[in-house]
C-alpha cells in the first residue's frame, strides 16, 4: 500500500502513468477510491493518456486519521491536497475532479493557490451557504447515532432513505470509514463549508459542474450558484443512471480541452510553479 505522510494521517494513493495531462481525482464524505469505483462515482476509470493521481482523504479508505474533528475540515482536507500536489506535479497545473466533499476541496485548493488548477470537474456540490446550517446539524446528529448505537444501527438506518433517481440500481454500500473515526469525520463536515460567494467569483478557471436531482445533500441551488458565481463555469445535470454513465466522458472532454489550451499558451509548465 503506497503511503503519503501529512500532519497527523498516512494517505494511500495510486498513481496511473499513461503520460500526457496531470489529473488528481478525489472523492466524496464517506467514501473512497474503491466506494467510488462501486458507486460509478469513479470518472477516470475509463481516463488514458493522463497520469492520474488518486487518494483516499484522511479518514476514508485506507487512509489513517485522528479523532479530532478539525482534522476533517475542508479547508485542512484542501492543505492535504496541495501537498499531494506538489510532491507529484510540482511545476505545472492540474486538472482537478471529485465529487461532494471533493469538490470543496477543490474549490478550496483552487482558493490556496489559483494557477494550481487549468480546470475543474465538480461533481454533486454539497449543500454551501444558507442550506449548509441544517445539514450541518444533521451531522452533528449523525455523529450523536453512532456514538450512542454503533454502526450496524447507523448502516441499517441508512438502507432507509430514499435515494436519487440517477442512482437507482447502484449496489448498496456502507461508509468505508471506521467506526471509530467517522463521529469526528461527521463533526469535521459539519464545521465546513464552501468558499464564500465573493471568493468563489473570483475563480476564473474552466470548469464543468455535474449535478443531479432529487438530493437535499447535493441540492441544485448550490450547482446553479457556481454556475453564476464563475466565469468559466457550465452545468449538467443527471435524471437517469444513463445521464451519470455520460460522466467519465465529460471528464475525458474537460481534461482534453484543458490540455489543448495549456499548449497553445505556451506549454504544461507556464501557468504554474510550486513556491520555493
Amino acid at each position: 500500500m503506497h503511503r503519503f505522510t501529512v500532519p497527523g494521517a498516512e494517505l494511500a494513493w495510486s498513481f496511473s502513468d499513461e503520460s500526457g495531462p496531470a489529473v488528481v481525482q478525489l472523492h466524496g464524505l464517506t467514501s473512497s477510491r474503491h466506494r467510488d469505483r462501486v458507486l460509478d462515482l469513479d470518472l477516470g476509470r475509463g481516463l488514458s493518456g493522463t497520469r492520474l493521481l488518486r487518494y483516499d482523504a484522511r479518514g476514508h479508505g485506507h487512509s489513517s486519521g485522528r479523532r479530532e474533528p478539525e482534522d476533517y475540515r475542508w479547508p485542512g482536507l484542501a492543505e492535504d491536497l496541495s501537498r499531494l500536489l506538489d510532491h507529484w506535479f510540482p511545476d505545472e497545473p492540474v486538472h482537478g475532479v471529485g465529487p461532494s466533499m471533493g469538490a470543496a476541496t477543490l474549490l478550496h485548493a483552487a482558493l490556496r493557490a489559483p494557477g494550481r488548477f487549468h480546470g475543474l470537474t465538480l461533481m454533486l456540490p454539497p449543500t454551501a451557504w444558507d442550506t449548509r446550517t441544517a445539514q450541518a446539524g444533521d451531522y452533528r446528529r449523525l455523529a450523536g447515532f453512532i456514538e450512542q448505537h454503533g454502526m450496524d444501527r447507523f448502516v441499517a438506518a441508512s438502507s432507509q432513505m430514499p435515494r436519487p433517481p440517477a442512482t437507482v440500481g447502484t449496489p448498496d454500500t456502507v461508509p468505508h470509514v471506521s467506526g471509530e473515526l467517522l463521529p469526528s469525520i461527521y463533526r469535521g463536515a459539519a464545521m465546513s463549508d464552501l468558499p464564500t460567494r465573493e471568493q468563489i467569483a473570483t475563480l476564473d478557471i474552466p470548469t464543468t459542474i455535474l449535478a443531479w436531482v432529487d438530493d437535499p445533500a447535493h441540492p441544485l441551488s448550490t450547482a446553479e450558484a457556481l454556475v453564476e458565481l464563475m466565469p468559466q463555469a457550465r452545468l449538467q445535470v443527471a435524471h437517469t443512471p444513463q445521464d451519470v454513465a455520460g460522466w467519465p466522458a465529460v471528464l475525458a472532454a474537460d481534461v482534453e480541452r484543458a490540455a489543448a489550451t495549456e499548449d497553445g499558451a505556451g506549454g504544461t509548465t507556464s501557468g504554474w510553479m510550486s513556491p520555493v
